[in-house]
């Protein structure tokens, strides 16, 4: 894409009601409009990183044998008050209907999923299932905060899975729980899964993925050397200092965190108030084991800013970030260097290479600025160098790295193809 065609701006200083970091730089760089507290639109830029964070939670989810449909998000009440949600649920957006019939607009979907689950697993033999979606929740937060991570109106990819046994279950945990690990790393970030209440879902421990950060709403326990982690709210006695009581060989850190994902064993309480069950081996109904794995793609998708970002701007990982390249011409005014980048552009697109070429007439500070603060993972400059002798900047924009190579160079090292 020409920037010039984008038809968002950047802006120069943070907008005075957000506090969160994410918020401030993904509204500077033209990700994401505030439409009210905790709601935002997701502009081009945002919606191709989100549109990534999504295919790789698909890709993860898929391969571990979930299976993806699209739920309802405007919800009939009857089976929030057959669970006993409707009144339990304190975040639940409720609608009163001209046909005087109420409903709910969707902060989870067991009340939805149970119910489909049901009709096409009457029997063991249908059993394990898993069905996930990726979608819009709804929350009626009475303090939205945080920016994208903690919203009224966010994405989330939300799957449940329900199980003959307690012990089918627990293998199945095991198994999200490792892929889970892989979404984040590819991400850019390394998560820590912590024991936790299981909330107004679960009466058992749930289990959450952490990411430390400055902006995180949660105190952890963590041992650096093995993956023992806590929430504090469940951390008992344990505390600070404390040598490690799985590995015992570290001492405890407490560091700050922001919760990226959770996993609740649901049992059968699902089932049970919305009368799913399924024939055993002996032809006796029985109830399945539910479990629910959460994780919001939008609320990710401003951790890593939060993570990652530095004092210049956002730092996309090259998995997640809108385009892999952004090409700058610092000579716009000239005719030759406009051909050039032209060219280079051109050959980069046909070879199916995400690209941000700023063609805009502004001057080479203000482009670089730019390109700083919009994140895009490499940054190639079309000067003087490349004039005289084929000589094009590489700038990494994690690591500030420069390299200078020809264009035959790059285009080798990212497109399939050579010239």
């Amino acid at each position: 894409m020409k920037q010039s065609h984008l038809f968002t701006k950047t802006r120069r200083e943070a907008p005075r009601d957000e506090l969160a970091k994410n918020a401030q730089l993904l509204i500077r760089a033209g990700y994401v409009h505030k439409e009210m507290a905790g709601v935002y639109s997701y502009l081009s830029l945002g919606a191709l990183t989100l549109k990534n964070i999504e295919d790789i939670v698909r890709k993860e989810m898929n391969a571990i044998g979930g299976q993806e449909i699209r739920m309802a998000t405007l919800h009939p009440s009857e089976p929030w008050k057959q669970t006993g949600g409707w009144d339990q649920v304190d975040v639940l957006f409720k609608i009163d209907s001209r046909t005087e019939k109420e409903y709910a607009l969707g902060q989870s979907e067991e009340e939805i999923v149970t119910p489909i689950a049901s009709e096409y697993a009457p029997s063991y033999k249908d059993l394990p299932l898993s069905i996930y979606q990726i979608g819009q929740k709804y929350r009626d937060e009475l303090r939205a905060k945080s920016g994208i991570m903690r919203g009224r109106e966010f994405g989330m990819k939300d799957m449940y899975s329900f199980h003959t046994t307690q012990e089918d279950f627990e293998r199945f945990y095991e198994i999200v729980k490792q892929a889970y690990l892989r979404i984040y790393s590819q991400c850019g970030l390394v998560a820590k899964v912590t024991e936790a209440s299981g909330g107004s879902f679960s009466q058992k421990i749930s289990y959450e993925f952490m990411v430390l950060t400055d902006a995180g709403e949660d105190t952890i326990l963590y041992c650096t050397e093995c993956d023992y982690c806590v929430n504090v709210e469940v951390a008992g006695e344990t505390k600070e200092g404390d040598t490690c009581s799985k590995c015992g060989n570290s001492t405890l850190q407490s560091g700050v965190a922001s919760e990226v994902g959770n996993v609740f064993d649901l049992g059968t309480r699902y089932p049970k108030a919305l009368g799913f069950t399924y024939k055993d081996e002996e032809g006796n109904e029985q109830y399945p084991i539910m479990g629910c794995y959460g994780l919001g793609t939008s609320r990710l998708m401003g951790v890593i800013v939060e993570a990652l970002a530095d004092e210049k701007g956002i730092v996309w990982p090259a998995s997640v970030a809108p385009f892999t390249l952004h090409l700058v011409n610092a000579m716009a005014s000239d005719e030759q260097a406009v051909m050039y980048a032209d060219e280079l552009y051109n050959l980069f697109t046909s070879r199916n290479t995400a690209v941000l070429y700023d063609d805009r007439d502004a001057r080479a500070g203000e482009k670089f600025a730019d390109s700083d603060l919009i994140g895009i993972p490499y940054r190639i400059v079309v000067g003087k160098e490349a004039l005289a002798g084929n000589s094009l900047e590489l700038v990494n924009r994690a690591t500030g790295e420069v390299e200078r190579l020809t264009k035959e160079e790059l285009l080798q090292r990212f497109t399939s193809q050579s010239v």
